[in-house]
């Protein structure tokens, strides 16, 4: 494995280069994302792909954004969150699920386990999305809060899952739920079959991972990079050193992708990710306004780190065609956006 690390400003400005190698060793199958598939087909949206001309910031040739901000909940959680669930038998079913997670993951569970009518115990950290801690609430559910370490999230949860017996739906690091969010890749190399780069977010893993699967089986020439910010590089600094890095700060603005990378999504990103980059949370904050303003779309600072990348390492980007995977519209600061436009373009 190589790395390109010239005339960078900062450890993460480019990423290792792998080179993809499909293998048995995987937890996922592409027959997995394939029965996902079928099997959330009626509790999932398709969502669409919408082509952007004149991006800021970009010399692409051609710019989609597959909007799971327009996801049910909101995110592409809802995916492996359903498979998850409804891949449960029977026996297990009735003994609930729980899991740890601090935001879209919540709510997704949550969501799904209230369609197949079973108990769901959600574990969330104190320093949670407000607009998160509510979607879950509103689904009739009261977060269990703990401090806000990997550690306190999963003794809690481990101390539910002792209590209840309840089935334990990991948020990203659990097979199914990875499956899952491989199905939002199905639907991209069929919206646009043209595409010769898709960029992913990546925290945990669970969607560049369940991606990874489904783009390198049926689209082995389509460039595939994961997107992290600067403050929450373990995913780039796991490549590097070859074992999963912990997360080393957890301010980033893009809070659904602070967490590590997962054993079953490590070996998946290792063997298959073309690169990983990151971007500045400047460039994110901006980012997030700048999808708002010119493409009238809403979406959370962790949904556009892919776009963040984009601007932030252009020259990697030009004359490609690109399908920016937007993760997540949960916004929690509705300022946020109004602070990067202007005062013509906020209609004062």
């Amino acid at each position: 494995m190589g790395t390109d690390l010239s005339g960078t400003t900062a450890t993460c400005e480019r990423g290792e280069i792998l080179q993809p190698q499909m293998t048995n060793q995987f937890a996922v199958s592409f027959e997995d994302v394939e029965s996902a598939s079928l099997r959330i087909r009626t509790c999932v949206r398709k969502t669409p792909v919408l082509d952007v001309a004149g991006y800021p910031g970009s010399a692409v040739r051609g710019l989609w954004l597959k909007c799971e901000n327009l996801q049910h909940g909101f995110a592409f959680k809802a995916r492996g969150a359903c498979n998850a669930v409804m891949a449960l038998s029977d026996t297990e079913a009735q003994r609930g699920v729980v899991t740890h997670s601090s935001g879209n993951h919540a709510a997704a569970l949550a969501r799904a386990a209230v369609q197949r009518g079973i108990p769901a115990y959600i574990v969330m950290p104190t320093n949670s999305a407000r607009v998160k801690l509510e979607a879950v609430r509103r689904l009739g559910i009261e977060p269990l809060l703990c401090e806000p370490t990997s550690a306190a999230r999963e003794q809690m949860a481990a101390d539910v899952q002792r209590q209840t017996g309840a089935i334990l739906i990991h948020p990203f690091n659990h097979p199914d739920v990875i499956a899952g969010q491989g199905t939002a890749a199905l639907e991209i190399l069929e919206q646009v079959p043209d595409l010769d780069t898709l960029i992913v977010p990546v925290g945990g893993g669970g969607l560049l991972s369940g991606t990874l699967i489904a783009v390198k089986t049926l689209r082995p020439d389509v460039q595939v990079i994961g997107a992290e910010p600067e403050w929450a590089d373990d995913a780039f600094r796991s490549l590097q050193s070859g074992r999963i890095e912990p997360a080393v700060r957890t301010d980033s603005v893009a809070d659904g992708l602070r967490t590590p990378l997962g054993s079953l999504t490590f070996p998946i990103i290792r063997a298959l990710v073309d690169r990983i980059l990151c971007a500045s949370e400047e460039q994110i904050l901006r980012a997030t306004g700048e999808v708002a303003r010119h493409c009238r779309l809403i979406a959370e600072p962790s949904g556009v780190v892919p776009l963040a990348v984009l601007q932030q390492h252009s020259e990697i980007f030009s004359d490609r065609r690109v399908v920016a995977l937007v993760s997540g519209g949960n916004l929690d600061d509705p300022g946020l956006i109004a602070r990067f436009l202007s005062p013509g373009q906020r209609g004062e």
